[in-house]
Formats: C-alpha cells, structure tokens, sequence
C-alpha cells in the first residue's frame, strides 16, 4: 500500500513587472519616503558598483566582483532587518553593505586588500565578507542559534549564489537551522551562472527554493528584480524568525549583468541574447517606472539623486586613498582580543627582527 506522507508547494512572488505596475494584493506597505530610500541606495550601490570597476582597471585596487543587476535583491533583503540583526555577505554582496551603513572608504579598503575593511560600523552587525563559496551559511546559522541562547530576538541572514547551493556548508547551515529552529534567513541571489557553469548544469532541481523541503523550512522564490517583492518575502521571512517561527530559504530570480569578476570574460560562455533579454528586467529601470507612474520621479529628483551618489562614492574614494596604509605590527595585533602565547613570541620575534 502506498499513500502520500505530505504534499509541498513552492511559491513564486512577483509584485512589480517589467512595465512599473504592481499587484495591489501584494504590494508592501511603504511610504513614499522608504520607496525612495530604497531608489536611492540602489542608485548608491550602482554608482559604487561603476567606480569600483574603473578603480580595479586603474590598479587602485585588487579584485571585484561587481553587484550590478543585484542591487535589488540585496538592498530589499537588508532593509528588513533592524541594525542589531546579523549579516553574513558573500563576496559580491558590497550592496547589500552599503544598505547596512558600512563606509565607502571601509568597503575601498577591503577591496584594496586592507584587512581594516572588515571592520564594521559600530551598533551594526555586519559579518566580513566570505570569500569560499557557501561557507557563511553554516556561520550563520550558528550565530542565529547564538542569539536564542542570549535570550535576544535578534536574526541572522546570509546571501549566497546559486552555485554555493551545491557545496556541502549550504546544507549544514538549513540542516542546523531547521533542527534548532534557528531564526535565519537564507538568501539565495540566484543570478543563472556558478561563475561559468549554468544552473541547469549545477542542479537538477527545477527551484532552488525547493531544496528547504529536505529541511522542513519554509522555502520561497521571488522576482529578485522586483525590490518590492524581495522585501516583502524578506519581511516576512524576518518577522517569522524573530518570532520563533523558525528560518526561510528565498530564491531571488535575478541576473550578474557583469563578468563573475574582474579576471572573468562572460562572453566565452554567455551569449549576448540572454544578457539583452535581462537588461530589460533591470532592478533600478524596472523602480523608476513605478516611481514616475505615481510622480515620485521627476528630472530634477533623479538628476539630485545620481549626482549625490556620485558625491558620496568619490568623498569615499578620496578618504581611502588617503588613508595612511596598516602598520606591520597589525598582522599580530589585529587579529585577538587576548593574543595566544605562541602569537606573543612570534610577535616579540618580529620586533628583534628575527
């Protein structure tokens, strides 16, 4: 005899299309003011995004990774949380630190190769950027399960790429955050290429959203295009954490309209068809018809809000080309609140030039 267990259903939530309209039903509730918060960090992000591209092609700074295209579901996940909340990027998730207050001139830091960059702003728990793929995950989860045993009500929420669902930490973090109801938010920026390797190649699974099944978690994909979308699920998704309801998997639909880095030529296995096709769909265009459908943009608002960022990117910049570089001492130092013995010696070391 054979009968059904249990039947599961994965959701797909898109608020605003392509065109600027919106489902009512769906629309969060936010004020013109948020709305154009949320514009205007993207903007920031995006601006950043450019700069830093052209800084890495001048050899003002090591590696990107650029956001571009993403903004949308790293912005609207983050705005979600309060400040005490924890954060735990990924490496292309500078938007989503810039949403949680990190400096530009810290981000240009960490970019450049200074260790200093990790460093969060006081009162706001950002995690430093993971640089193996899917590690932070399993960090996260942890450090939800950390907040319940201090008795607080505060989240954790972690970013991840597509391709970082198939390593082995992605399913430690939802196994351990499901078991011990651990109040984490799992989001997945699925933006269709594992550096080169497309989904369909990395898993045969139709949604990534899926995969929280395995773990009895709630699982949901959204437009991760569509900011309204992406923070309504994130909302909830939050609100349900903090409560005690234990942590969400969102799928954000979204697309790396740049190369995987700056070492990186997308155009060896990404036709330009598909990247077009994209386009269409961006985060930033997609908000502005809305905006201007219900005249929350005009020239002059857009024209103060670009050149603003612009402002604040090259204030950034300059403030962090100015920075005197670290001291050597900073490798021993930096690192412990209560230097180890065997750090000690080698530091005592160090200092007779041995």
């Amino acid at each position: 005899m054979r009968k059904v267990i249990h039947k599961f259903e994965i959701e797909h939530l898109q608020v605003l299309d392509e065109n600027g309209n919106v489902d009512k039903k769906e629309m969060p509730k936010l004020s013109n003011k948020q709305i154009k918060e949320l514009y205007e960090t993207m903007i920031l992000v995006r601006a950043f995004d450019e700069k830093s591209l052209l800084m890495q092609r001048q050899g003002r700074i090591g590696s990107y990774l650029q956001v571009k295209g993403q903004e949308a579901s790293q912005v609207g996940s983050v705005y979600a949380l309060k400040d005490k909340d924890w954060i735990f990027p990924m490496y292309r998730s500078s938007g989503a630190l810039i949403a949680r207050k990190q400096p530009i001139s810290v981000l240009y830091q960490y970019w450049g190769g200074d260790e200093r960059g990790l460093i969060s702003p006081k009162n706001v728990n950002n995690f430093p950027m993971a640089i193996p793929v899917g590690t932070q995950t399993a960090h996260a989860s942890g450090a939800a399960w950390a907040e319940v045993i201090k008795g607080t009500k505060n989240v954790s929420m972690v970013f991840m790429g597509d391709g970082a669902t198939s390593k082995s930490e992605f399913h430690t973090g939802l196994n351990f955050a499901g078991v011990y109801n651990a109040p984490c938010v799992f989001v997945c920026e699925n933006n269709q290429f594992a550096i080169s390797t497309p989904r369909e190649k990395q898993t045969h699974a139709k949604t990534i959203a899926k995969k929280a099944i395995a773990y009895w978690i709630k699982g949901i994909q959204v437009d991760g295009n569509d900011i309204f979308a992406v923070y309504a699920a994130a909302s909830e998704a939050v609100n349900n954490a903090r409560k005690g309801n234990g942590p969400t998997l969102i799928e954000c639909m979204t697309f790396r309209m740049a190369d995987h880095s700056t070492s990186d030529d997308a155009k060896k296995y990404r036709k330009d068809s598909l990247v077009k096709s994209w386009e269409k769909k961006d985060p930033v265009l997609r908000l502005e018809k809305y905006m201007k459908k219900i005249g929350l943009l005009t020239d002059a608002y857009k024209k103060k809000v670009f050149d603003d960022a612009k402002k604040k990117v090259e204030a950034g910049v300059e403030k962090f080309e100015k920075t005197p570089a670290p001291k050597k001492d900073d490798i021993f130092t930096f690192m412990f609140k209560d230097m180890p013995l065997q750090l000690k010696n080698q530091y005592e070391a160090f200092k007779r030039g041995e």
